[in-house]
């Protein structure tokens, strides 16, 4: 095991207040391996914030521009002036590091550092391939492919998000990083608040059932949560409250759609982190569709489970067998908003299953998904492989991580 505590430079292509997935989870890791007793310092391009910006052991440098030329030069500077033992982690979403999702430059500086001590968290690996795209979306596949393999042949640990990520990366080579599984965990902290939650329900459920949906408005899923909220809302025992960045646009798509039920349709828009949480405690469902179906790297779905919500979700090309052999949720097929529908209706019907299936998430967030264990994973030695109990890393995956 390594004596000292190394320090951390944590690479992120988002880092609050930017918002998104990877700046909320960047943020929980930050502060958890400051806990340790580790030095954190975090880059992360620019924006309105404070720069440097410290918080205990944490220190927010923003970057002169989206790690190009004059980032990595700032990068390397400060490197120079740290004591080993270090370590780079990057939180790698391909997009997020500029240039349109090819920065080939920031690939090869991480490549030209493979004999330090980096690790790589892939939430994506690169962007798809297809005949039916166009040739401008075709040579970002190509030069995605080229920032994968520039990437992980840097890492000394290679992490994913989901087992599908490892079927990608397994041929880009680097024998000597094990793939491991580390499930991305919920970002929105459990706030205990019996007062506050009744307050949310007086307001927007009164005496009806409440089915929430937490998450940013993204366009592949529009139709189908538009068609699966306008179904539920039509029951006279039924209230719909999205929640979050994005749902106030959300809800005015669907009521344009659905006048009828302007009454029944609400929308918090955006919230602090413990005010999401009284909101999704207060439903009693979730509606989570994902376009490519749910998956470990969702913290949207890690939210409902952390919050012991029983969930109604869709089951995709991504989603991992481990949902379907745990059982923390129902289930319909992408692209079905009917069976979407149907699957939160029955939960909405049956008090008893609801509140088991409520009890079971809880239980396996904690079990499993919780961020102690990321932070566990990470303190391990890079010879000491990590997995989700019960589920396997290494040996053949199809495209949806299925063995």
């Amino acid at each position: 095991m390594i004596d000292a505590i190394p320090s951390w430079q944590i690479l992120t292509g988002e880092y609050p207040p930017q918002p998104g997935g990877v700046s909320d989870y960047t943020q929980l890791l930050a502060a958890g391996l400051a806990a340790d007793g580790a030095d954190v310092t975090v880059w992360a391009p620019p924006c309105e914030a404070p720069a440097p910006f410290t918080h205990g052991r944490v220190t927010v440098h923003r970057l002169p521009d989206c790690f190009g030329a004059r980032s990595l030069r700032a990068i390397d500077a400060h490197l120079r002036t740290l004591p080993h033992p270090r370590r780079i982690l990057v939180q790698y979403v391909p997009h997020a590091f500029g240039w349109k999702g090819a920065n080939l430059r920031f690939a090869a500086w991480l490549y030209r550092r493979r004999r330090e001590s980096v690790w790589v968290m892939f939430h994506e690996v690169f962007f798809p391939m297809s005949r039916l795209q166009s040739a401008a979306q075709n040579g970002l596949g190509v030069a995605t492919r080229a920032m994968a393999a520039l990437v992980n042949g840097a890492a000394e640990r290679r992490f994913v998000a989901i087992p599908a990520w490892q079927a990608l990366l397994a041929p880009l080579g680097n024998a000597r990083a094990p793939i491991e599984w580390l499930p991305v965990s919920s970002t929105i902290p459990v706030v205990v608040d019996p007062e506050g939650v009744h307050a949310v329900r007086r307001r927007f459920a009164a005496d009806r059932r409440l089915v929430g949906h937490f998450g940013t408005d993204g366009a592949l899923i529009r139709p189908l949560l538009a068609d699966a909220v306008a179904s539920l809302a039509a029951r006279s025992d039924c209230a719909i409250l999205l929640i979050g960045r994005g749902s106030a646009e959300a809800r005015q798509r669907i009521v344009a759609n659905y006048p009828h039920l302007d009454q029944r349709i609400h929308a918090t828009g955006a919230l602090a982190p413990a005010d999401i949480s009284r909101h999704v405690s207060a439903c009693d469902v979730m509606l989570q569709p994902f376009p490519d179906g749910v998956s470990t790297r969702r913290t949207s779905a890690m939210a409902a489970l952390a919050h012991g919500k029983a969930l109604a979700t869709t089951m995709g090309a991504l989603t991992e067998a481990w949902w379907s052999g745990s059982g923390p949720a129902v289930f319909a097929p992408v692209g079905d908003a009917p069976a979407l529908a149907a699957a939160a209706a029955g939960l909405l019907d049956d008090e008893k299953s609801r509140d088991t299936l409520g009890a079971h998430a809880r239980d396996t967030y904690d079990r499993l998904f919780d961020v102690r264990h990321t932070l566990s994973a990470l303190r391990r030695d890079p010879e000491i492989p990590h997995a989700v109990p019960g589920a396997a890393v290494h040996g053949n995956a199809d495209a949806s991580g299925r063995r």
